[in-house]
């Protein structure tokens, strides 16, 4: 196996991971020796994949906790075919709305110890927070202008994980809406250098 990192795309909700790949392709100069996967969330969407049901109340920390099995059996899943079983400190997760959801909880709640955490547009539910795998540095990205989770969602998720002792960097864009703009891409990939290569 050539390449020394894994990167896990996370995407949104009613999408797929197709969607995301050519994220991947801008990246690859830039993070060289790096492998790129990007599956579909377990759950089905009319519109495409999700990561949990949102009827009722989408926040819901039950709705969350109901998908943690799912998620780790796909992660566990992706990260044994890819190579990386006993080395999660060369994964990275980068996780878009519910993905970045999905991803935030994984590594809060001490089930994941990855090497690094980018989350677009994301929250935490309110939650205790585990130290248990606060050795992994999150990157917390977020549109000022978004009205889908507004960026104080972003504020409370980094004074949340850094109480628990994570390294954290939250950027919240001006101008920016519900979405991975190219100056939030720009610092995730320089976040991910930084950490993980």
């Amino acid at each position: 196996m050539s390449e020394k990192t894994l990167i896990v795309f996370l995407h949104g909700i009613g999408a797929s991971g197709a969607q995301l790949m050519p994220l991947a392709s801008s990246w690859r100069t830039s993070l060289p020796n790096t492998r790129f996967v990007a599956p579909d969330a377990p759950m089905h969407h009319r519109y495409g994949h999700q990561w949990f049901s949102t009827e009722g109340n989408p926040l819901d920390p039950d709705r969350i906790e109901s998908a943690r099995e799912a998620f780790d059996g796909l992660m566990n899943d992706v990260v044994r075919r890819e190579g990386f079983t006993d080395t999660h400190d060369r994964v990275a997760f980068v996780g878009v709305s519910q993905g970045a959801i999905v991803a935030l909880d994984a590594v809060a709640s001490g089930r994941w110890k990855v090497g690094a955490i980018v989350a677009f547009s994301g929250l935490l539910p309110p939650q205790p927070v585990s130290p248990a795998s606060n050795s992994t540095p999150v990157l917390l990205v977020h549109g000022e202008n978004d009205t889908t989770i507004p960026p104080m969602a972003a504020r409370l998720a980094a004074a949340q994980i850094a109480t628990a002792g994570f390294k954290v960097e939250l950027d919240v864009e001006r101008g920016s809406g519900h979405t991975i703009s190219s100056t939030g891409a720009k610092k995730a990939v320089s976040f991910l250098q930084k950490t993980l290569l």
